[in-house]
């Protein structure tokens, strides 16, 4: 395994730019920075930071109409977010084995 720190892979493994991805990808409807702070649970500075470096790499688009700013997944951004949900699913089922594992245990120890 190289030693070479993947900049993809600390953006997209972090807490607040997943939940981002995440909620961009569960949303029907326009979304403003504002909406995908409080869905992030993070400074509206903050988000719009991940935004522009998301929108750098090519994961994200903003449509500008006016004064309206949104938010919108590339298809490439679409995919990311796919792959993250999925991942984030797997990693709850193996969570909750293992809590009833754990429960068991307990109730055999007591």
């Amino acid at each position: 395994m190289s030693n070479k720190k993947s900049v993809l892979g600390d953006l997209f493994l972090r807490d607040k730019p997943a939940k981002i991805l995440l909620a961009l990808k569960t949303s029907k409807t326009p979304v403003y920075a504002t909406l995908l702070s409080k869905a992030a649970d993070c400074t509206y500075s903050h988000t719009v930071k991940i935004l522009d470096i998301l929108e750098q790499m090519g994961v994200v688009i903003f449509d500008k109409k006016g004064r309206i700013k949104t938010v919108k997944l590339t298809d490439e951004g679409w995919d990311i977010a796919h792959n993250l949900e999925a991942v984030m699913k797997k990693l709850n089922q193996i969570e909750e084995k293992f809590r009833k594992k754990q429960k068991k245990a307990q109730k055999k120890n007591d």
